[in-house]
């Protein structure tokens, strides 16, 4: 209650202060455009990401369709709508929006001429009124199921109409700064407008379903001064909740935006949705909005935020579990949730000034977001699991491209987060080598960062005036190098640092007090004073809150910014779930320059437990530990993977027995990374466990499918035993129409000759005894049912 009672005083001040005539944040980022990286970390992604990651995205939504959808809905190729979704027009958006804010710092003729293309065609495709949604203006009313017959008749659930047009006015207005032209802008002020003729009080009184346009007419506003468009952003988060659409909480409209206080449903039009609210906030005054983000950042904060930086903890909403609900394998930590997170965040501190908000971004910035994107920028994870059995790798795109049209836009917008301005205080947020220059009422002030991180905890800034000038230097105490990971009690350091931060002047030593999480330097700078900074680089060991069953026993390491993982191409046994590290153990880091592009890794020793006969539980034996940075992760093959160790035997996963089904080779007739999970040895609790791998057929129904076995070597066998997922109302599986066993007799396939009718229950392992037989294969045939898919938690075989 303090600290909002605090947010409220704050609020009044914030919104009695006007610039150029309107309300806007308290802060004021520092613009990309106004900043150089020139570091050894972000530089190269930032170039990755300009010569690689964008063009492929052209690329792969060239041949997915993408951009003939445009030319088919503007009457220059024949055709159908080409590609899977209807909201595939927001990734040839994101696109532009990147490729706005790259051509700023790589200017490139190529790729400009190649962005105008696609804004003609969009404009090609924009119908005479100002609409554009490319599956309707194709398809008409036989368009995708979920878009409805009519224009806006499904917008709260599941067409995306606004969806799309959120992310185009995020790139007009991009683009439009970035070049001066404004073919682009104009087609969004065409679209805009109509949106703002067909919906509002008296109109259609209806909410997005998907959370974006608020962001975009936001932008737009800025861009425009048209105050129509920012009210339309306001009308469509006020009208959740109370409009004609069906409320729910998977997109938050179960309630008022202002009077929910709970983190629920789809994670990333959630925080979408935070962040819109926080831009009309500031843009209008809206103390309202302020207090229920206030609310609902505490809540994903304090229970429901992965130790990355991650949030969303389930894959069958892509969102939020409950309380403390955190699981790591099955772990969503969709990409586009944690950018969403990073947006909202940025948008908090400028509100505020409050370091904890830039606690929380980095976290996401350098864990979770990078994880999403391979080194090389070609490959890309959507979901972010903070365990893995092997079953998870980067991919080169997704029907579902969110993901990677998103780091595209994203990656080279980064340097707006390093720092940020109100008056004569100047912030430093982000420690990047490189430099901007502050414009104060007294005369512009270049500022020059010279640090090594994420490798080090040393930072050099020197302060060039035009002359000697006043102003109040804001440097962050990273929450790393303080007392708490994160603010709250959701996850605490297990060791304190070693020292405070050394803050030095021209050489000299200086005492500091530290404001909202920030040492403020205030003086006369003369051209030439330098800043050093020595922030405690060490490795801190991390405990999560009780509650947090899978985390129960175990502790999570970090340097600097960085989350470390253990990985097993690191370990001589891949098998690496088994090891366990004592929590006093001495633990030590050093730069590793050839591996993963240069990091540095951590090393200590482990113990294994290896099961032994009769009462004994088995010996210890010694292990060689390491572990390196979260992101790095999965660059060298599939494989066993985990940010939180065990610090006990009790916590540890025993490595299994061979057995004939896990050391089978697997055949089926729908291959997914999720099919080693039906042998790998694991019982889920009950049939809608998704603790451990899953395999499933979702979203097909009706359908018949098969799973073989192919048995290292002939064995006779008489028993095998089902473990099927059941995960409705939540999810779309149920238990199969039917199934049956055969095994392979020379070239043939035979039904077993079982004892009993094919169990069918659910939350038990159904066992199916059968007259023995010797073959070297085994086949499941399983028929779905019409209304629900199956899936099948393990199979086992005696």
């Amino acid at each position: 209650m303090r600290n909002l009672l605090l947010l409220s005083i704050f609020a009044l001040f914030l919104f009695s202060c006007k610039r150029k005539g309107t309300n806007e944040y308290l802060i004021s980022p520092v613009p990309f455009t106004k900043v150089t990286v020139d570091d050894d970390f972000w530089s190269k992604r930032i170039k990755t990401n300009h010569d690689v990651t964008i063009p492929i995205a052209i690329q792969k939504s060239d041949e997915t369709g993408r951009i003939d959808n445009f030319a088919i809905a503007g009457g220059l190729q024949e055709g159908v709508f080409c590609s899977p979704f209807p909201f595939d027009d927001s990734d040839i958006y994101k696109i532009i929006e990147g490729a706005a804010y790259s051509l700023q710092m790589f200017p490139d003729p190529k790729l400009e001429k190649t962005i105008d293309s696609l804004i003609y065609l969009i404009g090609e495709a924009q119908e005479d009124d100002g609409y554009l949604f490319t599956n309707r203006t194709i398809m008409g009313d036989s368009g995708h199921a979920w878009i409805g017959t009519e224009r806006w008749e499904n917008v709260d659930d599941l067409s995306h109409e606004l969806y799309n047009l959120g992310h185009f006015y995020e790139a007009a207005t991009a683009y439009y700064q970035a070049t001066g032209k404004r073919k682009i802008l104009d087609i969004a002020i065409k679209s805009a407008d109509l949106v703002d003729r067909d919906f509002g009080y008296g109109k259609i009184e209806n909410w997005p379903g998907h959370q974006e346009i608020e962001i975009g007419l936001a932008k737009l506003y800025r861009v425009t001064g048209e105050k129509k468009y920012l009210d339309l952003a306001k009308f469509f988060l006020d009208i959740r909740g109370k409009g004609i659409g069906e409320k729910n909480t998977y997109n938050q409209s179960h309630l008022p935006v202002v009077e929910q206080t709970e983190a629920v449903g789809h994670s990333v039009r959630a925080a979408y949705m935070w962040t819109g609210m926080a831009d009309v906030a500031a843009l209008n005054g809206d103390q309202a909005y302020i207090e229920a983000i206030s609310k609902i950042w505490e809540d994903v904060v304090y229970k429901k935020l992965y130790i990355t930086g991650g949030i969303g903890a389930e894959g069958g909403h892509e969102g939020f579990g409950g309380s403390y609900e955190l699981p790591n394998e099955k772990a969503y930590c969709e990409t586009c949730a944690a950018i969403a997170n990073v947006f909202w965040n940025h948008r908090m501190f400028l509100m505020t000034g409050d370091a904890k908000y830039i606690d929380v971004l980095e976290r996401s910035l350098y864990n979770n977001v990078l994880s999403g994107v391979s080194l090389s920028g070609d490959r890309f994870f959507y979901p972010n699991p903070l365990q893995s059995n092997g079953q998870h790798e980067r991919s080169e795109w997704f029907g579902c491209a969110c993901c990677p049209s998103n780091i595209s836009r994203f990656i080279p917008s980064m340097p707006n987060y390093i720092y940020a301005q109100k008056e004569n205080d100047l912030y430093v947020n982000l420690f990047v080598s490189g430099s901007t220059t502050f414009e104060t009422t007294k005369g512009n002030i270049k500022l020059t960062q010279e640090s090594n991180m994420p490798w080090n905890g040393h930072i050099s800034i020197t302060i060039e005036p035009e002359k000697e000038t006043k102003a109040n230097l804001y440097v962050r105490i990273p929450g790393w190098a303080a007392e708490n990971p994160v603010p709250g009690d959701l996850y605490e350091f297990m060791n304190k640092p070693s020292a405070l931060p050394i803050f030095k002047i021209n050489g000299a030593e200086i005492s500091t007090e530290i404001k909202n999480g920030y040492v403020v330097l205030s003086r006369s700078w003369e051209p030439g004073d330098k800043v050093e900074v020595n922030f405690p680089y060490e490795i801190r060991k991390i405990k999560a809150h009780p509650n947090i069953e899978d985390d129960r026993e175990k502790m999570a390491l970090q340097l600097g910014p960085l989350v470390y993982c253990a990985e097993w191409p690191d370990y001589e046994d891949p098998y690496i779930f088994d090891l366990f590290l004592v929590e006093n153990e001495n633990l030590s880091f050093g730069y590793s320059p050839g591996k993963l592009d240069g990091m540095n890794v951590i090393s200590g020793h482990a113990s294994v437990l290896r099961k032994g006969e009769g009462p004994d539980r088995g010996e210890v034996y010694p292990r060689n530990f390491t572990a390196i940075p979260y992101y790095a992760w999965a660059h060298r093959g599939k494989g066993q993977m985990m940010v939180w160790i065990p610090v006990s035997e009790e916590a540890t996963r025993q490595k299994p027995v061979p057995t004939i089904a896990s050391e089978s080779h697997i055949e089926a007739s729908h291959v997914t990374n999720a099919l080693q999970g039906i042998n790998d040895q694991l019982l889920p609790k009950n049939s809608a466990d998704k603790s451990h791998t899953v395999y499933h057929w979702w979203p097909a129904t009706g359908e018949n499918h098969w799973i073989v076995y192919n048995f290292a070597q002939p064995a006779r066998v008489s028993e095998c035993g089902m473990y099927w997922l059941k995960d409705i109302p939540n999810g779309g599986c149920d238990l199969p129409e039917w199934y049956k066993l055969y095994y392979r007799s020379g070239q043939n396939w035979v039904e077993v000759d079982a004892e009993t009718p094919y169990p069918m229950m659910e939350d038990e392992l159904n066992r199916i005894v059968f007259a023995p037989v010797t073959t070297n294969a085994l086949k499941l045939e399983v028929q779905l049912s019409d209304e629900y898919s199956a899936g099948l938690h393990e199979w086992t075989v005696k």
